[in-house]
């Protein structure tokens, strides 16, 4: 007899085999009595969960956010107060990239976070990139299915792809970053990360300011040129395999919190609409302050309990913290949560993952797989010593905004410009090495034999609007005067 334990069907009772069905005789049909291996069937047509429509592929680790500077004077949330160490979970990903795809595909990665404060859950759910393709929501379905396949044979389409970029010039900035070297980033250690979008934070005081996250990576920067990201589509799960062996060998990445702070009265005259996800605020305007770090220390022991299963939501915003006006962000406060309850469950949040440290005291009920429910009452207000809301808590969040119901762009801040950012990308930021990959790399995309003859001519176009350097290069590289 070994000290190895006894095999058990789900329900803990012994199980009579792990190699036979039961069957009449050794070469008869199989009997319907054979629950455990009708269990085993069962449970194993069922263990996927839709696949994310985004973001699907992706890795994660648990950490620690250490807070070292006082910021008491912007924010009253309990995780950013000096002093304060709060753990955390952060998702790594791909965002067009269905699971099993590569890891160094070019491709924007998801920089998701969930902190586990004594306040509740904050989850701040941005990628590697400080900007994005679109700045309305209505687009982002579409925006999607560009990048996807199409509806006939099933495949990519670099076609489609610049056929909705070039009819949608507010994706250029984003699109000059994914076709420098960061769209292939060495390892997920090895890049930065943003929260992206603009937030409210809001004193003890009631002051409002609004800010913008960046995640600066101790590790450095360090990116794949096209060749080699292709060399290594041949190990798919290269970035996954990275973060875990460096933890496990307790080589442990971390990466320095910096915020940019802008008073809360700026925002109404800034030349930049201060909310366009497509924009940045540039540094000489509002440098970064460093307010703390973050370490990922601790690698999931299931990765479907745990990295599957994680489930982020903008919004999470736990007191001192508040959406913008951002119409993105507007949008992914909603839709984040109500995928999680398509994918996972109604009670995703039970899930150990997601499950917040603090006490839960909410009349929400019921529903597929609840484990813990709440006692009576069940419903407020009443008068039987439940829960009651203080909405004092969240009363610095509150601001004006009027005007009429409309359906419109925003209107224009004095320097906005789709161009005007990433001409100063090409102009300012980027080596000659960095903008002769820039070239090549787009030259290589729109090369593919499905994009048309005009189409090149529009990406050419596309291009020139960036600078005519970038535009002249690209029509040379397509061969087009």
């Amino acid at each position: 007899m070994t000290d190895r334990p006894i095999t058990t069907t789900d329900a803990g009772i012994p199980a009579p085999s792990d190699e036979f069905s039961l069957s009449v005789g050794p070469n008869g049909p199989l009997l319907m009595q054979d629950h455990y291996v009708i269990q085993k069937m069962a449970q194993f047509n069922r263990e996927r969960v839709p696949e994310r429509v985004v973001h699907a592929k992706g890795g994660g680790a648990y950490g620690l956010l250490q807070i070292t500077e006082d910021v008491s004077q912007f924010t009253r949330a309990d995780l950013f107060q000096k002093g304060r160490e709060t753990d955390m979970f952060l998702r790594f990903s791909t965002v067009a990239g269905e699971l099993g795809s590569a890891d160094t595909a070019r491709d924007p990665r998801g920089f998701a976070i969930k902190f586990y404060t004594e306040e509740g859950n904050y989850d701040l759910v941005g990628n590697n990139t400080p900007v994005f393709f679109i700045r309305d929501p209505s687009k982002f379905s579409d925006f999607i299915h560009s990048q996807k396949r199409r509806a006939d044979n099933h495949l990519r389409d670099n076609n489609m792809q610049w056929d909705f970029w070039t009819l949608s010039p507010e994706s250029a900035h984003q699109v000059t970053f994914l076709m420098t070297d960061r769209g292939t980033p060495r390892s997920w250690r090895n890049m930065h990360g943003f929260g992206s979008h603009t937030f409210l934070w809001y004193n003890a005081n009631g002051e409002k300011f609004w800010i913008k996250y960046h995640f600066k990576t101790a590790q450095g920067i360090e990116n794949y040129t096209a060749a080699e990201a292709a060399e290594l589509v041949a190990d798919p799960d290269h970035h996954i395999r990275d973060l875990y062996i460096a933890i496990k060998n307790g080589d442990h990445p971390s990466w320095t919190v910096n915020v940019q702070i802008m008073p809360f009265e700026a925002a109404a005259d800034y030349r930049f609409n201060p909310f366009d996800l497509t924009k940045v605020w540039p540094h000489g305007d509002y440098p970064e302050i460093t307010i703390g770090r973050f370490t990922l220390n601790r690698n999931p022991e299931n990765y479907f309990a745990e990295v599957e299963q994680a489930a982020f939501e903008p919004a999470n915003l736990v007191p001192g913290i508040g959406p913008s006006p951002d119409k993105m962000l507007q949008g992914r406060l909603f839709s984040y949560p109500d995928t999680h309850r398509y994918r996972i469950g109604p009670n995703y949040l039970q899930l150990p993952v997601n499950q917040p440290k603090s006490p839960v005291h909410s009349y929400n009920k019921d529903g597929a797989m609840r484990f813990s429910n709440s006692s009576d009452p069940v419903y407020a207000p009443n008068s039987m010593g439940g829960p009651a809301a203080d909405p004092s808590i969240f009363a610095g969040e509150n601001y004006h905004v009027s005007g009429e119901i409309i359906r419109s762009a925003y209107a224009k801040h004095a320097e906005d410009d789709d161009f005007v950012q990433p001409r100063a990308l090409w102009e300012n930021v980027l080596s000659d090495t960095d903008r002769a990959h820039l070239v090549g790399n787009i030259v290589g995309h729109a090369s593919a034999p499905e994009v048309t003859g005009d189409m090149k001519k529009r990406v050419v176009d596309y291009w020139t609007n960036v600078h005519k350097d970038l535009g002249q290069g690209v029509a040379q590289g397509l061969g087009l005067a």
